[in-house]
């Protein structure tokens, strides 16, 4: 996540960089210096992975506020919650997601298109065009994500909850591959249709994830023969599957500023939705402290006209709104 910070690096194209890239362990330096080209994309997911972090806690009161130091999310990740494992499974999808666009958009020397998509499907349509080589990228997420945990042996309650849900937000994206197609033929008819696999937008699995989260499961570790494994906390609950997120801990209820603990922001200043009975709504928001309303001058674009060929004109409208944020 912290490669996201990185702005001052510049592009990531030698070895040397790789060592001063903050935020890695040794093995990830190795995997990093023997692919350099691809270092760009695995930024351009950590920043993939924060963004949409930020989108699908926009209404919590854990927002996926970001810091300058390690780790970008303070320590809040560094409990075995559910906000945790909504964090890894989001990186490790993140990764995948921009090296296999990477793949497909030409960008790497190393891989393209999926090129074991050929010939006729059942249903007839001719595989064409480039699939998006989603192999490629599961691959490199698994050795540059999920070696962190496995570094640290798998036999600890945190690393196998960390290498669980790193696979959940991977098969995030595998199960909802898609097929996208285009007709050929005289006057646009489709007397051929070629066909091709692609991803879902990034979009619908940070929505997938977001889903997992409500519904993760708390387990603990316990041994079956010489194995350890995660197994639901109660015995009542069903057992979860490798899709779902799963943590060792309740979360805490995020409602103050906790200067011992980094990323604790509380919910103080946070705007919050008066009508709202759900967690966005100021009750529950502002954790009982009450909320102050005040007016603001809001600016929007209004009366919009499209002119021939080929723009849209609008105007300015200014408006007064009720803004209300917790005490």
């Amino acid at each position: 996540m912290y490669l996201a910070k990185l702005s001052s690096v510049g592009s990531i194209r030698d070895e040397e960089t790789c060592e001063r890239l903050r935020g890695l362990i040794q093995r990830q330096v190795q995997i990093c210096k023997r692919s350099v080209e691809v270092m760009d994309a695995v930024r351009r997911g950590a920043q993939l992975a924060i963004d949409e972090c930020q989108f699908q806690f926009r209404n919590r009161r854990w927002n996926c506020s970001t810091l300058e130091t390690m780790p970008v999310f303070g320590k809040v990740v560094t409990q075995g919650t559910r906000e945790a494992a909504f964090v890894y499974a989001i990186s490790a999808a993140s990764v995948a997601f921009a090296v296999t666009r990477a793949c497909s958009s030409g960008e790497l020397e190393k891989c393209g298109c999926d090129h074991n998509v050929h010939g006729v499907s059942p249903e007839g349509f001719q595989w064409s065009g480039c699939s998006d080589n989603i192999a490629y990228g599961v691959a490199f997420s698994q050795s540059f994500v999920d070696v962190r945990e496995r570094s640290k042996g798998q036999s600890s309650s945190r690393a196998l909850m960390n290498l669980h849900n790193n696979e959940a937000g991977r098969k995030a994206i595998l199960s909802h591959m898609r097929v996208e197609c285009k007709c050929h033929g005289v006057s646009g008819s489709c007397e051929v249709k070629t066909c091709w696999k692609a991803m879902p937008p990034f979009r619908k699995v940070g929505n997938v994830i977001k889903e997992k989260f409500d519904g993760a499961t708390e387990v603990e570790q316990r041994k079956v023969g010489t194995t350890k494994v995660l197994a639901p906390r109660n015995s009542q609950f069903k057992p979860h599957t490798d899709e779902d997120l799963v943590y060792l801990e309740p979360s805490p209820d995020f409602c103050d500023y906790d200067p011992r603990t980094p990323g604790m922001l509380g919910t103080v200043g946070r705007q919050c939705n008066r009508t709202s009975k759900a967690i966005d709504g100021c009750e529950l928001m502002c954790c009982g402290r009450g909320f102050q309303t005040q007016e603001v001058e809001v600016v929007d674009r209004c009366s919009c006209k499209f002119h021939w060929c080929c723009y849209v004109k609008c105007k300015q409208c200014r408006k007064m709104v009720e803004m209300h944020t917790c005490r």
